[in-house]
């Protein structure tokens, strides 16, 4: 997967921003202001950090090469991927919609509701 279509993807999801709050050239996806994915722009080979269940972490890690413990980021809630790799694009829009649903369980069915975001 190339990194248009990984932004492509992520912001096709239900009230998700982009931003670069860090530098100009990593770019941060949030859904109700909290991250589930961030790309670096400049890494060789392209590789995103998505946050992940502690125990699938692990699994993925054991299972695929491509993905590693989360570059800079906490090694239990967060995997870097390699998508650029042999990962099919399918793997990685699930890794993507595992991400994105783990970050909106924590947000309260409050505000959840208030955002649109239902659930």
């Amino acid at each position: 997967m190339d990194i248009e279509t990984f932004r492509d993807y992520c912001l096709s999801k239900n009230r998700v921003s982009e931003s670069f709050p860090f530098d100009e050239v990593t770019l941060v996806f949030k859904v109700a202001e909290k991250m589930f994915a961030l790309a670096g722009l400049d890494s060789k080979p392209t590789t995103v950090n998505l946050k992940c269940e502690p125990t699938r972490a692990i699994e993925l890690r054991e299972a695929y090469p491509e993905i590693k413990p989360g570059y800079h980021m906490s090694k239990t809630h967060w995997n870097t991927v390699n998508i650029g790799g042999n990962l099919s694009n399918s793997l990685i829009k699930k890794l993507i919609d595992d991400s994105y649903e783990l970050v909106l369980s924590g947000i309260s069915k409050k505000k959840r509701t208030e955002l649109g975001l239902g659930r």
